[in-house]
């Protein structure tokens, strides 16, 4: 053996040589999120002054056009100063300055996520709170620029949240908060055609087999246990529809499909579950097991009566999806690859 290989052999070393690229790591992430915020800052700089010249000066309309060749002209290799981002960074300085003490506040967040995630975020948003609410989501998840697209598209800040529940008497004030941010109403399963007669088993086969579109919808912390997860009490078997684990809430969740209108005895019958998955699968270390029941659709004041006297914590929630297309009117839609690409277009996605 010789050195070299003594060397890289060597438990002490290889610790040591892990550490270092650990801290490189770290330090090359920090420096990013540094270049970013001095960019943004300087892009915020840059929109306020833009908008004061366009407003006090004589210049007219070509006024970016000919910003924007001298900037390029000046730092050729910076693709930032295009007349397309000068627009957009003027238009993100208007969104958030038209409230300067809510900018003040919120600029401690929007300036730690990429620059083109601002963009879309004040291209789609339609009020200040609901733009800081997907900047928070951003930051706390991580979210890519197609994730956050998706996000915003299926309105995910009118839906979190919103399902009906009975968590405040089930569960303590904690659990119960984050239980109920952890559910939507309705859940939109945009990912699956399914024809107007689907039923349950349909349903459960086109979700499990779109899991990762799924886990998306549902959001973070789920964690894919299983389906048609066999429980068995007294002499009978029973199947669990969907089970997952929630490695936020610490807890399973038992989520019982319906492909028809909310019923009461749906209540009943997930009561049951959720009773059998905390008798039989739940730790010491796990908090109570939350159960969810997906409805076609729901009558909000049935639902809330059947979740009365209820002791175990469940939510109610529709969903919804896209219908199967015929074969005609198939052919006169545009295809993914498509819209992927006019949507690259539109936000110029070029790293400008």
């Amino acid at each position: 053996m010789n050195k070299n290989d003594a060397i890289t052999q060597s438990k002490d070393y290889q610790q040591w040589l892990a550490e270092l690229k650990q801290s490189f790591r770290q330090r090359q992430l920090k420096a990013a999120v540094a270049v970013n915020r001095e960019l943004l800052e300087f892009y915020w700089q840059l929109g306020g002054e833009i908008l004061d010249k366009q407003q006090n000066s004589q210049w007219g309309q070509g006024f970016l056009t000919q910003l924007s060749q001298d900037l390029m002209r000046e730092f050729p290799d910076v693709k930032g100063f295009s007349k397309r981002n000068l627009e957009q960074i003027r238009r993100w300085y208007r969104f958030w300055s038209g409230d300067i003490e809510f900018a003040q506040q919120a600029a401690t967040q929007f300036l730690q996520i990429p620059w083109w995630h601002n963009v879309i975020i004040v291209s789609k948003a339609q009020s200040r709170e609901e733009a800081l609410f997907y900047v928070r989501e951003t930051l706390e998840f991580g979210w890519s620029r197609n994730v956050l697209v998706h996000q915003i598209d299926s309105g995910l800040w009118q839906r979190k949240g919103k399902a009906i529940s009975n968590f405040s008497k089930t569960l303590p004030s904690t659990q119960s908060d984050l239980a109920q941010q952890s559910l939507k109403d309705p859940y939109v399963f945009d990912f699956l055609a399914l024809t107007e007669d689907h039923n349950e088993h349909e349903l459960e086969k086109g979700l499990v087999k779109h899991m990762t579109q799924f886990l998306l919808e549902l959001g973070a912390g789920f964690a894919y246990m299983g389906q048609q997860v066999p429980i068995a009490v007294g002499d009978k078997d029973f199947y669990l529809d969907l089970l997952f684990y929630h490695t936020q809430l610490h807890c399973y969740v038992v989520i019982e499909l319906k492909a028809t209108d909310f019923a009461p005895e749906y209540a009943g019958k997930l009561n049951f579950y959720i009773n059998a998955v905390d008798g039989q699968l739940k730790s010491e270390s796990d908090q109570p097991t939350v159960g969810l029941l997906l409805c076609r659709t729901k009558d909000k004041l049935i639902a809330e009566y059947a979740l009365r006297g209820i002791n175990t914590p469940i939510g109610v929630s529709e969903y919804q999806l896209t219908q199967a297309l015929p074969d005609d009117l198939k052919a006169s839609l545009p295809s993914i690859e498509m819209i992927e690409a006019e949507l690259a277009k539109e936000l110029g996605e070029d790293d400008e």
